[in-house]
């Protein structure tokens, strides 16, 4: 094939896994020999439609088999995949896709309407609209661009190969992670970028084809797709798709499969070992679990020890695509607290105040460099000039030390962003949301603990003079402005905030005051 790029994957993958079975859905099953025919037909219909090499093709929905296929599809034909978070507001969603200026958007039937009120001002011209396995085909919702529905267009396609020439230094991906700024940032993941963020995940787990994944996370997660799923795929494994978690089906699934690798957040496993079903539950068959995203609670891990089942930690960031760094579970008990040795093909150094490296136990700032991690933003050449060090290394915003063996032990977070659930909350888009009431005089967002969601934020405000703000009434202002996830689960009033000599908001004071 002239395609190097991950298009070529599933049709590489074909002559050597046509018959095994690639992907589980509810009660469908897609072998390789589908899965790659399936997208050949997509990637034809998406050129007959006018998308060409570079231009970009967006997706909102749920874990299903169409998200698969139009990121191969994609692939195939050299376009740029931007999966959408399904959790944004409309006005977030909208920002995305003007941003990333995509040409058509795959979306799930039930989110039609949010997908209806995020298309004004965009490029896109035309929709694909997947409905539920044996639903409605049709919509009252009125999209205001061209409709097709994608099993109709799937079953129209003609059968015509698409080999675009594709080199792994191709854009592949633009992930949207929210900046310090308040406006996320498109980091863009090229072919090569996933592929050797893959071949490092297929090393340094030791996946087999015959591992069967779990994929209980949003696939529009940088590591649910690329730790989760593309390593099973490029290795000729077996993936189930759950659209929701629930865990209760969590626990039966892993059973009736025989799962052998589950992907997640603290919180997900936590919910896992809390149901009742939990005890009596069959997972002798898992031998793999990757949890990343924070730390898991001592009484979680308790608990998954007593079913001889233990954790590897991953630390790493949408801009490495993810992967920095792994604690294989050999090391969990001797390294306690820390995110492990550095990927296969990947280098982490800790830098010094001066920006040399720093001695081992010294803390300073992580930064990371490697064939996975990104070279640029899209269309934001001064956060990308900002974001390295020395041009090659990656600069995470993170602190943390190396101990004698390379071990990383991560320590602090320089940009205050909050871990709720998994998911990644920037305190400045909150806040700025947030100022937009006439009422609030200022406001600082932080993290505060939570049994559930590991963080969850707070918002400490204050009101201008003579003016009346409740709780109930923030938040209201931000339901439909963000998703629900970010929006203050407890709001502080104060008389003022405690500043810097410059003004600046003192949040170390304020996490020490309201965090608890």
């Amino acid at each position: 094939m002239d395609n190097n790029g991950v298009g070529s994957w599933l049709h590489r993958r074909r002559a050597k896994s046509g018959s095994k079975t690639a992907l589980i859905s509810g009660a469908h099953a897609l072998s390789y020999e589908e899965l790659a025919e399936r997208t050949a037909l997509l990637a034809g219909a998406l050129k007959n439609r006018g998308v060409a090499k570079g231009d970009r093709v967006a997706y909102l929905g749920e874990n299903h088999p169409s998200f698969v296929e139009t990121f191969f599809a994609c692939g195939l034909i050299g376009a740029i995949f931007v999966p959408l978070n399904t959790r944004l507001a409309a006005p977030e969603l909208q920002f995305q896709l003007q941003d990333s200026g995509a040409r058509l958007l795959v979306n799930a039937h039930a989110l039609e309407e949010v997908a209806a009120a995020s298309l004004k001002d965009t490029e896109v011209t035309h929709c694909l609209v997947v409905a539920p396995d044996g639903g409605p085909e049709r919509s009252a919702v009125k999209l205001p661009t061209g409709v097709e529905h994608y099993g109709e267009v799937m079953a129209a396609a003609a059968g015509t190969p698409v080999d675009e020439a594709v080199t792994l230094d191709d854009a592949a991906m633009i992930l949207y992670t929210s900046g310090t700024t308040g406006k996320p940032k498109g980091a863009l993941l090229t072919h090569g970028n996933i592929t050797w963020n893959c071949i490092n995940t297929v090393v340094d787990m030791d996946l087999s084809r015959n591992d069967i994944a779990l994929m209980i996370s949003p696939l529009f997660h940088v590591a649910s797709l690329d730790m989760g799923l593309l390593p099973m795929l490029l290795k000729g494994a077996t993936v189930v798709l759950e659209s929701k978690f629930d865990a209760g089906r969590v626990l039966k699934l892993i059973g009736q499969h025989k799962v052998t690798t589950l992907n997640g957040v603290p919180t997900t496993f936590q919910m896992l070992c809390d149901h009742p079903e939990w005890s009596t539950a069959d997972l002798s068959s898992l031998d793999k679990l990757t949890c990343g995203g924070s730390a898991v609670p001592q009484r979680v891990l308790d608990a998954y020890e007593e079913r001889g089942i233990g954790f590897t930690a991953c630390y790493g960031m949408t801009e490495t695509a993810p992967g920095a760094t792994m604690l294989p579970v050999s090391a969990s008990k001797m390294k306690a607290g820390s995110a492990g040795l550095p990927h296969f093909f990947t280098d982490v150094r800790i830098a010094d105040p001066m920006g040399g490296r720093a001695l081992p136990g010294e803390v300073g700032e992580i930064q990371i460099s490697g064939p996975n991690v990104i070279k640029e933003y899209w269309n934001r050449p001064e956060a990308t000039a900002d974001s390295y060090a020395d041009s090659s290394w990656f600069r995470s915003g993170d602190m943390g030390h190396q101990d004698e063996e390379g071990f990383l032990f991560v320590s602090d977070r320089i940009k205050d962003m909050i871990i709720s659930g998994g998911e990644n909350i920037y305190p400045a888009e909150v806040e700025a949301a947030i100022a937009e009431l006439p009422a609030v005089g200022s406001v600082a967002v932080i993290g505060v603990a939570d049994d559930k969601w590991g963080e969850v934020p707070r918002a400490i405000v204050t009101l201008r003079e003579g003016a009346a703000l409740t709780e109930e009434q923030l938040r209201s202002h931000l339901d439909g402005r963000l998703a629900r996830y970010k929006i203050p689960k407890s709001v502080v009033f104060v008389e003022e905030m405690p500043r810097t000599a410059s003004g600046k908001i003192r949040k170390t004071d304020l996490r020490k005051q309201f965090a608890l």
